[in-house]
């Protein structure tokens, strides 16, 4: 039988300490059922990430091709504004007005885990342009800002994107090594000091019945040398009654009386 410290039982490969009884038996049992379970939940975050992760980066690629379509077209109507109405960028800085596009970060949670959202909030800034655009370029200037805005809420949007990104890249490493740290080093481990003790509780299963057979054997010889014995003492304690000649005896004395009375008789 082998040692309960040992590194490596009848089973094969690593496992745990573990002296082998019931008990130890029942909690093993129970810690691979519940490592298998952890593993096939983890597995399923996995996947769920993955396909996140893959859409995610379908979606980063045509927002990268719309932004480079989009950054020729308003550079092109800026220059366009421009030709139009002049040169406006001293009106614009004089007016002094709040930004007319906000971003607000929010979280979004894939299988638990939270990715930072950009989310744009629009604000109207429809007198500012109207007053940019009092003597001339008006449509131009408008047109050129629709471009921009275009164009920076896919800046927003790619931003986004690549935040989530990062972060559900580093999400869906760490869980890929706690689904290969359960499937090839956990699960095995605990498997294997389950079934050394199994494989040691049927040992000593085995040796118990073995050694009850023993007993009965010698229980049962001992019986039949007693119960021969006991013969052999009855047969010599009948060889020396013939011998001696109990019974002769015994009939003289249960004669005597008989004569006795016999002679009373004659009397």
């Amino acid at each position: 039988m082998a040692a309960a410290g040992d590194t490596k039982g009848e089973a094969g490969g690593d496992r745990e300490d573990a002296f082998p009884t019931r008990m130890v038996l029942g909690e093993y049992k129970k810690k691979v059922k519940g490592a298998e379970k952890g593993y096939q939940l983890l597995k399923k975050k996995s996947d769920a990430l993955t396909v996140r992760f893959r859409a995610m980066l379908k979606e980063i690629y045509n927002t990268k091709k719309d932004i480079g379509i989009e950054m020729k077209e308003a550079a092109f109507s800026l220059a366009e504004a421009q030709w139009a109405a002049g040169n406006f960028k001293s009106k614009v800085l004089d007016q002094r007005v709040d930004a007319s596009i906000k971003v607000f970060t929010m979280t979004d949670n894939v299988a638990g885990v939270k990715l930072p959202v950009f989310e744009q909030v629009d604000e109207s800034a429809d007198e500012m342009v109207k007053s940019l655009g009092l003597a001339k370029g008006l449509k131009q200037i408008q047109r050129s800002r629709k471009k921009w805005v275009q164009l920076v809420s896919n800046l927003i949007k790619l931003a986004s994107l690549q935040t989530s990104f990062i972060a559900l890249d580093e999400a869906i490493k760490i869980t890929n090594r706690r689904v290969n740290a359960l499937d090839n080093v956990v699960i095995p481990r605990l498997a294997n000091t389950k079934k050394y003790i199994e494989l040691e509780l049927d040992e000593l299963e085995k040796e118990e019945i073995f050694r009850t057979k023993k007993v009965i054997e010698v229980k049962r010889a001992k019986e039949a040398i007693e119960t021969a014995d006991r013969l052999k003492r009855a047969k010599r304690m009948d060889e020396e009654a013939e011998y001696t000649g109990d019974e002769p005896d015994m009939l003289n004395e249960f004669a005597a009386p008989s004569q006795i009375d016999d002679e009373d008789d004659l009397f």
